[in-house]
């Protein structure tokens, strides 16, 4: 229980620059209260204390504004930055070295039963405001942009933009936490550009057209 906890703490310092002490860490972090109060309603939902359970992870969510269903499985070293408006629903499974940002929702698409959110590999990192929605799987070392929507399951590392969420496949494995949020790929973009410079080409295809045709 201790060694988790040192790591809890050891990863908001490698996380977080702004984090300048081990007391501040513990006291002011409302991510690593939230996942502490997660691990204590996850023990009791396993040994089917489900209404004990729910109270501690409703009380969690009013000290934290993060709220995990005691059912979720979550892994070590997770880092939620923040934590404000974070949801994580009751089938979630999240691995190891995982990084959530404010405002993602880790949710179901409707009233189904059984397996209904997302699985969330080793070192995913999910940025700010994201909604990764449904039963899906976000591959390890995968980046989901801020404001995402992400509805298909996303390959192992790559980086998902746009509404819905778009795969930008990365070569090779880039496991570093340094997504730049102002500095995303933009698949629409990139597609308006491709038709423009077509466009451009087509036009110069009709002109030469039209000045053969006026020497005839």
């Amino acid at each position: 229980m201790f060694r988790r906890i040192k790591e809890d703490i050891a990863v908001v310092f490698e996380q977080d620059p702004a984090a300048r002490s081990s007391i501040e860490v513990i006291l002011t972090y409302s991510g690593l209260h939230a996942i502490w109060f997660h691990r204590i309603a996850h023990f009791l939902f396993r040994h089917k204390r489900f209404f004990l359970a729910r109270v501690i992870s409703q009380f969690s969510r009013f000290m934290t504004g993060v709220e995990i269903h005691p059912g979720a499985k979550i892994g070590n070293r997770l880092f939620i930055d923040h934590g404000m408006g974070v949801v994580i629903g009751e089938t979630c499974e999240i691995g190891d070295n995982v990084t959530i940002f404010q405002g993602v929702t880790l949710g179901g698409t409707g009233k189904e039963k059984g397996k209904r959110h997302p699985t969330v590999k080793d070192n995913a990192l999910i940025a700010s405001g994201a909604k990764v929605l449904g039963s899906i799987v976000i591959g390890e070392n995968a980046k989901i942009g801020a404001g995402s929507v992400v509805l298909k399951d996303v390959p192992a590392n790559s980086t998902v933009v746009g509404i819905p969420g778009r795969v930008k496949v990365q070569d090779g494995i880039k496991i570093k936490k340094d997504l730049n949020h102002c500095d995303l790929p933009d698949p629409v973009a990139d597609r308006l550009k491709e038709m423009e410079l077509e466009i451009a080409h087509l036009r110069e295809q009709l002109k030469e057209l039209q000045e053969e045709r006026s020497y005839k």
